[in-house]
C-alpha cells in the first residue's frame, strides 16, 4: 500500500469512526470537492460539510474497499448506509471516489453516485416518479446547500 492509498485509508476509517477531524486533517486547506447533492465545494465549505454529516448523523454505517493510486490520482468504492433524516428512509448509496494527491494531502475529492438512485430511496415514490427531474435535483441541491450554509453559519 503506498501512501496515497494510505491516506485514503486513514480517510475512510476516520469516516466510520465519524471522525470529522482526522477526515479533514487529509485534506489541503484548498480542498476541491463535488458530488451530486452538494455539488462545487471549496476550502472551508469542504470541511464544514463533513463535519456536518459526521455530527448529524444517527446510524451511518461506511464501508469501504479498494483504494487505489498511482501517481497523483486515486480512487475507491464506499457505501453509506443510513436513515434520510428529512423522510427517515433507508439509504444505501453506492459511491466511487475519486481523489488528487500532493504533499502528503488530499487537494480534490470527487464522489460519483446516480442522484435518481439516491433520490428513489431517499425520497420513495416522490424520487422515483420524479428524481430524475432537474426540478427536483436542483431543490435537492439547493436544500443541501441551504443546510451546510446554516450549519456554517451556527459552528463557525
Amino acid at each position: 500500500m503506498n501512501g496515497n492509498e494510505e491516506l485514503m485509508t486513514k480517510f475512510y476509517s476516520a469516516f466510520q469512526q465519524r471522525d470529522y477531524k482526522t477526515m479533514n486533517d487529509c485534506y489541503s486547506d484548498d480542498i476541491v470537492f463535488s458530488d451530486p447533492v452538494f455539488g462545487l465545494l471549496k476550502g472551508e465549505e469542504v470541511k464544514a460539510m463533513w463535519e456536518m454529516l459526521c455530527k448529524n448523523a444517527k446510524d451511518l454505517s461506511i464501508e469501504f474497499s479498494d483504494p487505489h493510486s498511482e501517481d497523483e490520482y486515486g480512487n475507491c468504492e464506499w457505501i453509506a448506509v443510513y436513515t434520510f433524516s428529512k423522510t427517515k428512509r433507508k439509504v444505501v448509496n453506492k459511491i466511487k471516489a475519486y481523489m488528487k494527491f500532493a504533499e502528503g494531502r488530499i487537494i480534490e475529492h470527487s464522489d460519483a453516485f446516480s442522484l435518481y438512485e439516491w433520490t428513489k430511496q431517499a425520497f420513495g415514490i416522490k424520487g422515483l416518479l420524479f428524481g430524475w427531474s432537474g426540478f427536483m435535483q436542483h431543490r435537492i441541491h439547493r436544500s443541501a446547500r441551504k443546510s451546510l450554509i446554516q450549519f456554517m453559519n451556527r459552528n463557525r
